[in-house]
């Protein structure tokens, strides 16, 4: 698989810097977007395997993100993994969302559920 790029759209600094290790350690590109940037253009722009979403994204509600990123040709397809404190799994599901993670969670449960999505 050529592109093994990941968007991170998470408003937490700590938790971009700690994804950014895991991930490339384990070979993926990382691409961090500002909690406030139009991610349905960045999407577009850099054409990530999957974004990781969070679901409460500063200003943003990441269920917005998912309904404009769904209804769009161009990103209708990508892959989306939404991450929130809350258990709103159920909700992110029948938006549309690939996959869910309950914060916190084991960079296993991450990784193991990114090879899951991407290989769907």
């Amino acid at each position: 698989m050529s592109n093994k790029k990941i968007m991170l759209a998470e408003d937490d600094i700590t938790m971009v810097s700690l994804l950014k290790t895991l991930l490339k350690m384990e070979g993926f590109e990382v691409i961090a977007v500002h909690a406030d940037a139009n991610i349905p253009e960045e999407v577009k722009k850099e054409k990530p395997i999957v974004l990781l979403l969070d679901f409460h994204l500063g200003a943003q509600n990441g269920l917005d993100i998912l309904d404009e990123l769904r209804g769009q040709s161009e990103t209708r397809d990508i892959r989306v993994i939404m991450s929130s404190g809350a258990s709103v799994k159920e909700e992110c599901m029948n938006r549309g969302a690939n996959g869910f993670l309950l914060k916190p969670y084991m960079p296993d449960d991450l990784i193991n559920l990114l090879k899951q999505t991407i290989s769907a």
